[in-house]
């Protein structure tokens, strides 16, 4: 079933709370009926009929006005098993399934892979596409494959992990396909005996005080992590990490670390050749932490998330992350850039 809507807020469509109205929102909670969909609107798809993009759960969207098209937002639920044996599990999750949702069920059957990326705000869509990642892990880890809708030929097909293209927060329906597939599930390789990863920050003693490192414990951990450092959403709106950790080449790393021996670094695997550096604490350094400009602020407790104080627009918190990205250019000679999809 599709469900049209014409002129609506989508305040309650994105995690930062900002208020904007879309020209329309399609909502689809099938594979089949966005098919059906895209073959009755063959020229919106071909570019003659305006614009649209694809709206996941509004958890790394930050509307910079009122959007002047079509959204696409999948509804479709659903998770099943595919395939198993005695050593691991492939599940499917439909696009609009929340991922922690997904993650909870997992770790309810004591399957090991999505541990670590408990309490993302994401969809399972976006997982794809954001490769989203924490704690050590990100979602290419555990992807078999994806399946998408091919605008084209309006046919299902099924792209294997390894033709992603997954990178830090990217992925090839980022680049390559982006316009050209909607995603409509997502294939998982689960484990069903796993190793524990809690070398990242302080995940290992976290889970060492719940006991056994098992998926739950770590899922707990995880969590708790999580609560303590980053706002609720539906209390202060929030769209989690606004800006990615740059990844530099390691002779211009260790200068910084010259310069400033305090800042964290962190080693990229299977690339010795460059290192990951913590945007946040470059945003902290400059006394960004609990400030802001206006309605829109830096949280008090995790300088790499931007808040909605209290009514900020759009426009309102890209100035903000403008100013930021000005500075730390001008104080580290870095260039940062949003994780955040700024539409």
């Amino acid at each position: 079933m599709v469900r049209i809507y014409e002129n609506i807020s989508l305040r309650p469509y994105n995690s930062f709370g900002i208020e904007a109205t879309a020209d329309r929102l399609i909502e689809w909670d099938s594979a089949q009926s966005l098919a059906d969909f895209v073959s009755s609107e063959r020229a919106l798809f071909e570019g003659q009929n305006g614009r649209w993009e694809v709206l996941g759960a509004g958890c790394n969207t930050l509307f910079s006005g009122d959007f002047g098209g079509t959204l696409l937002h999948s509804v479709a639920k659903g998770i099943e098993v595919v395939e198993q044996d005695e050593q691991q599990v492939l599940i499917r999750a439909a696009a609009g399934e929340l991922w922690d949702d997904v993650v909870a069920w997992s770790v309810e059957r004591g399957l090991w892979g999505m541990e670590n990326l408990s309490a993302i705000p994401s969809s399972v869509g976006a997982s794809a596409v954001q490769n989203i990642g924490a704690y050590g892990a990100e979602a290419k880890d555990c992807i078999a494959w994806v399946e998408c809708l091919d605008l084209q030929t309006i046919e299902q097909i099924r792209i294997p992990a390894a033709e992603c293209a997954f990178g830090y927060r990217e992925s090839i329906f980022k680049g390559a396909l982006k316009g050209r597939v909607i995603i409509t599930a997502v294939v998982y390789r689960l484990q069903t005996c796993g190793t524990p990863r809690l070398d990242y920050g302080s995940l290992r003693p976290e889970v060492e005080a719940l006991g056994e490192a098992t998926p739950a414990n770590i899922r707990k951990a995880v969590v708790a992590i999580r609560d303590s450092k980053l706002p609720n959403p539906e209390v202060t709106g929030n769209a989690g990490s606004f800006f990615k950790n740059p990844v530099l080449p390691r002779a211009q790393v260790e200068q910084l670390k010259e310069q400033y021996p305090t800042m964290p670094v962190y080693e990229v695997a299977g690339n010795p050749d460059v290192l990951k550096i913590a945007t946040g604490w470059m945003i902290d350094t400059l006394g960004w932490k609990g400030k802001g400009m206006g309605r829109a602020g830096v949280h008090d407790k995790q300088a790499l998330v931007l808040v909605n104080r209290g009514g900020a627009t759009g426009p309102e918190v890209v100035a903000l992350a403008e100013e930021i990205c000005r500075q730390v250019k001008e104080k580290f000679g870095v260039s940062i850039s949003p994780e955040v999809n700024i539409i």
